[in-house]
């Protein structure tokens, strides 16, 4: 197992998350900057940064150095990298590093021309798969550096190869990922990199949220909070008793009786990976049966690739994952019942948008 794991963000808006899949990359911005890859060392970089940033503190020039150099020269064949998402809010990419640092001048993108092969997983992992400390741990605004705390290194490489971690109950599946481990020398400390201290952004203070209300609402008391949600869009919703349900949970409906259109058959998952083309087609014949007008799958881990393919076609269904799932809750939050709001006890504020101004 690879003693080194890296966080690689695509760009303060993931401007370059697309591109990084698609050409089996991690790449590191830094448009002033040409290649690094003549450089020998981290103060060799930091000197070479000095006249490009005129007036910066030695403090800043040295952390820039160090992610540099870190992307030159300690990401290694084998090591893992992640990449959150931001294309796809409430997802991280995963993969593995295949070759070393290369400079491609051909690129008519200079933030893209400083490079690592990766093999990237074929579908990013939902953020519910991850332990909220874990999440903490991720949440630094640093564009690269190595997470180490909350035993970070074990997890996340647990994470990569199919199993869930252990400090949310939840799993992913095998299929999603299939990177085998290569072994490499121990990290090289630096206080630059490792484990820098995580900011409270928007997301950090989502995943908080929502790791709450995945400890408070499990299986049956989800399927609760989410009919409480639509019933805030003013659908009468007809909630099934725990046990098999024959693929529906929710039978919701407008007028005061739940029985005007559009008639909706909901079916809720709690399990923190993404569900299974099996779970899709369920709730397709589901609504044949109850002749309804759409279909809603609500699952805070979303679905896999094949379930997707089935869902593209269909204009009739819908899924909330767990990051749609915390923006309907923030949106319904006022109107539901008092007890709810009592397990979820939030408290409006403004934040300031780190990512925004990173």
């Amino acid at each position: 197992m690879p003693s080194r794991v890296w966080v690689v963000r695509a760009g303060s808006r993931g401007e370059h998350e697309q591109y990084n899949i698609e050409n089996d990359r991690t790449t590191i911005g830094w448009a002033e900057v040409g290649d690094i890859g003549p450089y020998r060392s981290k103060d060799a970089i930091q000197q070479m940064l000095a006249p490009l940033y005129p007036g910066a503190p030695d403090r800043r020039l040295a952390n820039y150095a160090s992610q540099l150099w870190a992307f030159r020269d300690r990401i290694q064949v084998g090591d893992l990298v992640i990449m959150p998402s931001k294309d796809r809010r409430g997802y991280i990419w995963f993969g593995r590093a295949v070759g070393p640092y290369t400079f491609d001048a051909s690129s008519p993108e200079p933030e893209r021309r400083k490079f690592i092969p990766v093999d990237w997983a074929k579908d990013p992992m939902p953020r519910s798969s991850f332990g909220e400390d874990l999440l903490r741990s991720l949440g630094a605004i640093q564009t690269v550096f190595a997470p180490t705390r909350n035993n970070a290194v074990r997890r996340l490489e647990t994470i990569a190869a199919g199993q869930p971690d252990l400090h949310t109950g939840g799993g992913a599946p095998k299929e999603t990922l299939s990177l085998t481990a290569v072994p490499t020398a121990p990290a090289e400390q630096d206080e630059e990199v490792t484990d820098p201290d995580p900011v409270p952004t928007l997301e950090v203070i989502e995943d908080r949220v929502q790791a709450h209300v995945m400890a408070e609402f499990k299986e049956h008391d989800l399927t609760w909070l989410v009919s409480e949600i639509l019933e805030s869009h003013e659908f009468v919703c007809q909630v099934s008793p725990p046990g098999p349900d024959g693929g529906v949970d929710i039978l919701a409906g407008k007028g005061p009786l739940g029985m005007d259109a559009p008639i909706v058959v909901v079916e809720v998952k709690s399990e923190a990976g993404p569900v299974d083309v099996k779970v899709v087609r369920g709730l397709h014949s589901a609504r044949e049966r109850h002749n309804a007008d759409q279909a809603l799958l609500v699952a805070w881990g979303g679905v896999n690739k094949s379930a997707k393919r089935e869902i593209s076609t269909d204009s009739k269904f819908r899924v909330w994952d767990g990051a749609t799932l915390m923006a309907e809750l923030f949106y319904a939050y006022e109107d539901l019942p008092p007890e709810t709001k009592r397990r979820i006890p939030l408290t409006q504020a403004w934040v300031l948008d780190e990512d925004a101004i990173s």
